[in-house]
């Protein structure tokens, strides 16, 4: 196996997942305030807000995600203002010399995940949301010798764009539900 030299290039989240995990968060919360006001729940709108808000930081945080694959290996990384977050993700890296295999495991929706397993025994989840993926496991394929061929996303893209139609569809419920908790 021949190491070829990279220079370092920097995956991130595909934009169809962002946008779509995004939306979907925005029409699964918007209305909540506005439901807690018309129906006089104790729970008062302006801490929904609050927890709306902080929410919205968390996920947009997790969506900074980013792989940066070069010669010495691969690191996954996130915003500099997430790595700050105490007891938050920091990511990870892994020399490409560590890398013993790539283990498939079964998720718990029948999906399929992958490690990679190091000379130690320790497993370090593939990441597979990201923009270009099929060229980073042709990265991996190049510098560890495995055979990633059979690879694929956990999710394709037209399932996020099916998820994002349903979170449009959703939007016009939570048009209908705020202006009916509004009027009402």
């Amino acid at each position: 196996m021949t190491v070829e030299t990279l220079s370092p290039t920097v995956f991130r989240i595909s934009a169809i997942i962002r946008i779509t995990l995004l939306s979907l968060y925005t029409v699964l919360m918007i209305p909540l305030p506005f439901l807690s006001k018309a129906v006089q729940a104790p729970v008062p709108p302006m801490v929904l807000w609050v927890g709306i808000g902080l929410g919205a930081i968390i996920l947009y945080g997790l969506l900074t995600e980013q792989v940066i694959v070069d010669e010495w290996g691969i690191q996954v990384t996130y915003s500099p203002w997430v790595r700050l977050v105490p007891g938050f993700r920091k990511g990870w890296s892994l020399p490409w010399n560590q890398i013993k295999a790539l283990k498939p495991k079964t998720t718990g929706q029948g999906g399929l995940v992958y490690y990679f397993l190091t000379q130690t025994g320790e497993g370090y989840l593939l990441p597979m949301r990201m923009a270009g993926f099929s060229r980073f496991v042709a990265m991996v394929q190049a510098q560890t010798g495995i055979d990633t061929t059979d690879v694929r996303p956990l999710a394709q893209p037209w399932m996020y764009l099916i998820l994002f139609g349903c979170s449009l569809l959703l939007g016009l419920v939570d048009i209908w539900t705020i202006s009916t908790a509004l009027n009402g």
